[in-house]
């Protein structure tokens, strides 16, 4: 198993969003990322939503509106302890050099400082996590990219 640190740095290639802050929060056991503008609509008789990754202040911010048909609609605990409807993706993950699947919850995280937060359900086999290390994806990746 490889060894994460609690923040380092992602691609997330089918949201167009490269080297992007993460939070490791082994405390939660879903990962989200930060979106506005999220609604359901129904074309053609299929259902989809539609929404906007982070939020104009964010650095990355694209002012895309993504359209996905493969979600799931789940009850999550945010971490005041509601219980909130969210509508959560299937997408992909790049971290030491390596794609992975992952379900990401789309939150409101206007308030947090990182946009994406990674929970035990993803780390779950993968890695162990140091909370006294950070960046050792990105630091791999910017070796590797000077190399």
């Amino acid at each position: 198993m490889k060894i994460i640190g609690r923040i380092d740095i992602a691609d997330f290639p089918k949201l167009d969003l490269q080297n992007i802050n993460i939070k490791v929060d082994t405390g939660a056991y879903t990962s989200s990322i930060h979106c506005h503008d999220v609604q359901e609509i129904e074309l053609d008789g299929k259902k989809h939503i539609e929404f906007k990754l982070l939020d104009p202040s964010h650095p990355q911010y694209n002012h895309k509106v993504f359209k996905v048909t493969n979600y799931e609609v789940k009850s999550v605990k945010s971490s005041f302890g509601d219980v909130e409807k969210r509508f959560v993706i299937h997408t992909k993950i790049v971290v030491f050099g390596k794609e992975y699947s992952i379900k990401l919850s789309l939150s409101e995280r206007s308030d947090m400082r990182i946009p994406i937060l990674i929970g035990r359900r993803f780390l779950n086999k993968k890695f162990i996590v140091d909370t006294s290390l950070n960046n050792l994806s990105f630091k791999l990746k910017s070796k590797k990219k000077n190399a």
